[in-house]
């Protein structure tokens, strides 16, 4: 197939790069950076720094995954507006242009989050579960109904609402290992906040196979069969870094040194991968230990 994507110079993408192209399919991506392209995600694969550059141009699907790092930086204004235009806008304007374009692409595979459920408490969400309306609800909402507009065009959209991504090479997982390899982990808050993650190999063939499956249509929960609290991962990684874990941040001390974001550690979701399971998507990591040894191993 011929295969557009966003966001693919990121980690995730990268990877998936490499995963599509052994798959035989042709890539092109577009990036801010299109010079940069091949050296990131393959020689094999083209940046293109316009759609209108593939105008005469044949695709058979499309993969969006952009958006910049929610975690990175306080939510300021600013930043706040910058996740928008890096999700929505974005996806707003590669929609757009498949509407114009004569020949469409059979099929859409839009990335979202599942911040898309808010505070979700201890609950089991799946993917008929409603969202709480927060910030995090409300970015990614938005971000959703934008793909969902390709419906319109005949084309089959998916969307995939990822958990925590477990990878060597970057994210969430990067930023915690040298404070537990240093002795200076523990749990956050109060522990009993859920942290739905997922392997990058499962997200990557995630992603894959809801472009290849025809039959594959509507929202999806990319995270593991096996979410776990806070407590439990922090204990997990402790004990993965031959570690103690014995330095519990309390929930005031992150609300004064991130503001708004410090939600995003101190609530989650317990969230079940009910519509891939039943699809019969096969996880490779279902369970943590066995996840983080095998990302760890490759981080050193």
């Amino acid at each position: 197939m011929r295969i557009l994507l966003t966001g693919a110079t990121g980690v995730i993408g990268q990877p998936l790069c490499r995963q599509l192209l052994e798959a035989g399919h042709e890539l092109t991506v577009w990036s801010r950076r299109p010079a940069q392209v091949p050296a990131l995600c393959g020689d094999a694969v083209r940046g293109v720094s316009s759609l209108d550059q593939l105008n005469d141009e044949t695709i058979d699907a499309v993969i969006n995954l952009a958006g910049a790092p929610v975690a990175d930086r306080h939510w300021t204004a600013a930043r706040k507006e910058l996740l928008w235009d890096s999700r929505v806008t974005l996806t707003e304007e590669l929609v757009h242009w498949l509407g114009r374009r004569k020949q469409r692409p059979q099929v859409l595979v839009s990335a979202s989050a599942i911040g898309w459920y808010g505070d979700g408490g201890e609950q089991l969400l799946t993917e008929a579960s409603p969202g709480r309306v927060e910030y995090t609800h409300t970015l990614c909402d938005a971000w959703e109904q934008a793909a969902k507009r390709a419906a319109s065009y005949g084309m089959r959209v998916c969307i995939l609402r990822i958990g925590l991504v477990l990878s060597p090479n970057g994210g969430f997982l990067q930023r915690m290992r040298l404070p537990f390899k240093l002795g200076l982990g523990g749990r956050l808050g109060s522990g009993r906040q859920y942290m739905s993650w997922i392997h990058h190999r499962d997200i990557e063939a995630m992603l894959q196979w809801l472009v290849e499956s025809a039959d594959c249509h509507g929202v999806y929960n990319g995270t593991s069969p096996n979410p776990v609290s806070n407590r439990e991962f922090t204990a997990a990684l402790a004990h993965a870094l031959k570690r103690p874990a014995f330095l519990p941040v309390p929930s005031g001390v992150l609300k004064l040194a991130l503001g708004e974001m410090s939600r995003l550690l101190l609530v989650g979701q317990r969230v079940a991968p009910v519509r891939a399971q039943e699809a019969g998507f096969c996880f490779r990591f279902r369970h943590l230990e066995t996840a983080l040894a095998d990302v760890l191993q490759k981080a050193e």
